[in-house]
This record gives C-alpha cells, structure tokens and sequence, in this order.
C-alpha cells in the first residue's frame, strides 16, 4: 500500500481496525482459484489501516483469524479444516481476497421498531443479500432513505401500510417479523398476547399468499404462542411447511454464551451453550452440562446462571425503565440466525443453530432445540443435547412442560376461533 494511500485510511480509520461482520463469502487464492464455495461468517483484521470498507472488504487482502460472533465453532472448525489447508498447500505465501455473491431476498415486517432498525442495518451488511424490503404501518420511508446510503449490494425499497404489504412480499427468500409492541416494566410476555397474536396472525396470511415457500423468522413474542399462530395460519392457508418457520431463539444462546464466558473467563468465541425449551422465563432451559469447551459448574453457578438467561429480557426491560425492551441484542442474535439461514440457503451444508419449531424431541408438538439448517430449512433436529442430561437439567425439563405446552395451545386456539382471511 502506497504511503499515499495509507494517510488516505488513516483519516477515516484507526491502525490495527478490527471489525466483524457475519457474511458468506468466497476465498480466492491469487493465481490458484478454489474449485468451490465455502459459505462462512468471519472476522477481518487490518495490521495497519482500513483502506476502505463497504461492508464487503478491507483494504486489498483480509485474513481470517477466527470464528465471528455470527458463526458457531462447528462451522468454523469445518471451514477451517476444508479450506485454509487446500489453499495453503496449492500455495502457502498466498492471500484471500473476498467474492461476495448477494443472491436472496429478505423481508422484515416492522422495520421501523426498536429491533426492526438495527436489524435491517445488520442484513444491509450482508454480501448474500440482494434486496432488503422494509415494511412497517408508519415511519418505514426514512429508515429506507437512511439505510440506502450504505454501500454495501442490497437494494432496500420501503413498503407502508396493508396495501403495499404484498408488494414487499413477492419474491421473498426469507421473511422476518419482529412487527408487534414491545414489553413494558411488570409486563410478562403473556401480557403481549392478543395485540401481538393479531399481528402475527395478519402478517402470516399475507406471507402465505404471496412468497408461502420463503424461510419464516418470528420474532414477536410471545414466540411460544405466536409461532403455533403462524403455523395454524399457514395450514389454514394450505401452505404450511413445518421446516421453513422458525421461532428465532438465538437471543436465548447468546446471552448463555456471553453470560458462561463471563463466570468462567472463558475466550467467547470457543463458548456454545445449547438452550431448549421455549423462549419465555422456565421455559428457557440452558443445557450447562452441555457447554463446549467441557467446563465445570457448581450446583450454585447453575441455579444462577440459568435463572439469569431466563430472566435476561427482564433485566433490560428494568434497566431501561420504561424505555424500552432487549432491541439491539435481539436484533443482533436475529441477524445471525438470518446469516445462518442464508448460508443454508447458498448451500452451506454445516450449519446449526438454536430454534423453537415444530419438533418430535418431546411430548410437546414445538420445541426449540438445536437444528441443522439446509436449503429447504430445517433438516434435521439434534437430538443428542437431550440425552445424557443433569438431574437439574432433566428436573427443569420437565417442569417446562406444563407451561410451554398451554402457551402453544393458546396459540393455536387463538387461530381456531378466528376465520383466516381467503
């Protein structure tokens, strides 16, 4: 890099920038192209400056260095262990510089809210994304202005109010909904129910009848109750595909594995704790005897880990005392389990995550558990989390039941007694 160059980068960024996206992209050796493509999310750092960043790439080569905070290990250890010794051998002094393809469509309907805005810049980073549909009953049009002046590829096009939503719609790879209003102090989730049930139920019809094979995302809680909503819909609709709707529980896993990193000093990125259950309060069940690295807990770390991540949402809807709930956390978990999908999607074949979907694990006709995504969504559940479990684990699974077992009933009752709009 010329010295003009670098003073250049030096203005708009600090030596030694560090900065994590969650992407997919394709590792080019100069002068020995890779045969294939190997989807993954990944973290870049500069020795010296940024010479420029789009969102895609920084200064003329990247390298590397570990997993981002958008991938999980297992998919990293793969990439790594595929890649990086094919390029090496072919040739050892060369560097990778980076290939996009921006490819998938995504939709999130309620762009304009507290987790809408963050997310929607989230997915304007990433390289798979081509076009980025924001929707929302007000506000959305200044979102899109803002957002359209980042360069990165997706083309962002705002849609408002019930007579542009199937517009936004057509076409759709992957839809998101975190639409609905957010929990207020001494609000439970239950407490959300019958405003955001409508919501939910509303969107779901519109999804069903103009993009009905896109993967769907719900974030709108209550998700124990609203994802059993979407799901009635859907069948309702004659379009319902168990393995293209998704709970978006991801929160749930990043909060385990920030909170066991923390206790136990632990390097975050190597963490993965496993959560099951639901996605509300003793529902949430953090497999600890499960976390990788092997660590140990006392019976004291468990009881207050665990009523930690279950009450995690709580404590940010207290800690911003009325204004507002858990947004940016939920967005960025919601981000990444968007880039894992779409990483499924592009045929990336070792992805996993966390997810509350339709499930033959337990008793229960919903579960969230840990799934490997595919091109046609779910395409396995993981069953080996639940065996081999803690007397405390296999003790709060059980209690889970009742509780999760009447939210996904009052969901799907809720649909029942309502006509799905032809």
């Amino acid at each position: 890099m010329s010295s003009r160059k670098s003073k250049k980068c030096e203005m708009a960024t600090t030596s030694a920038s560090t900065f994590s996206i969650g992407s997919t992209v394709s590792f080019r050796s100069k002068g020995n192209p890779l045969p294939q493509t190997k989807p993954f999310a990944a973290r870049f750092t500069s020795q010296n400056s940024l010479a420029s960043f789009s969102g895609l790439k920084a200064a003329t080569y990247v390298k590397c260095e570990s997993e981002s905070s958008f991938l999980g290990t297992e998919s990293s250890a793969a990439l790594r262990g595929s890649f990086v010794p094919k390029a090496q051998k072919a040739n050892p002094r060369s560097q990778y510089g980076l290939q996009p393809v921006a490819s998938y469509k995504v939709a999130i309907l309620g762009a304009a809210g507290g987790i809408g805005q963050p997310l929607a810049l989230l997915i304007k980073m990433s390289p798979l994304v081509s076009a980025l549909n924001l929707y929302d009953i007000a506000n959305v049009k200044g979102v899109a202005a803002d957002l359209s002046h980042c360069n990165t590829p997706s083309q962002v096009q705002d849609f408002t109010g019930a007579s542009e939503l199937g517009n936004c719609l057509k076409g759709v790879n992957v839809v998101v909904i975190p639409a609905g209003v957010p929990r207020k102090p001494g609000m439970t989730r239950d407490d959300l129910f019958n405003i955001n049930a409508n919501i939910v139920k509303t969107l779901v019809e519109a999804v069903a009848d103009n993009c009905p094979d896109a993967f769907i995302h719900i974030i709108s809680n209550p998700v124990n109750s609203t994802v059993p909503i979407a799901a009635e819909v859907l069948k309702q609709k004659g379009v319902y595909d168990p393995k293209k709707l998704f709970g978006v529980t991801t929160l749930d896993v990043v909060r385990a594995n920030t909170f066991v990193a923390q206790k136990k000093n632990l390097k975050l990125i190597d963490v993965d704790v496993p959560v099951v259950g639901g996605h509300a309060g003793i529902t949430i069940l953090p497999l600890l005897s499960k976390t990788k690295p092997s660590v140990s807990f006392t019976d004291e770390e468990v009881e207050q880990l665990t009523v930690r991540i279950q009450n995690a949402g709580t404590e940010v809807v207290e800690a911003k005392a009325g204004a507002g709930s858990a947004t940016l956390s939920m967005a960025y978990a919601a981000a990444r389990f968007v880039e894992s999908s779409l990483r499924a999607l592009d045929g990336d074949g070792d992805v996993y995550e966390c997810s509350f979907v339709q499930s033959d694990l337990t008793d229960l006709p919903f579960f969230a558990s840990r799934i490997k995504l595919g091109t046609k969504g779910v395409e396995a559940l993981i069953p080996s989390d639940l065996s081999g479990l803690s007397e405390y684990e296999e003790k709060a699974l059980e209690a889970l039941k009742p509780e999760l077992k009447a939210s996904i009933e009052k969901g799907i009752a809720f649909v029942q007694k309502q006509p799905i709009t032809a």
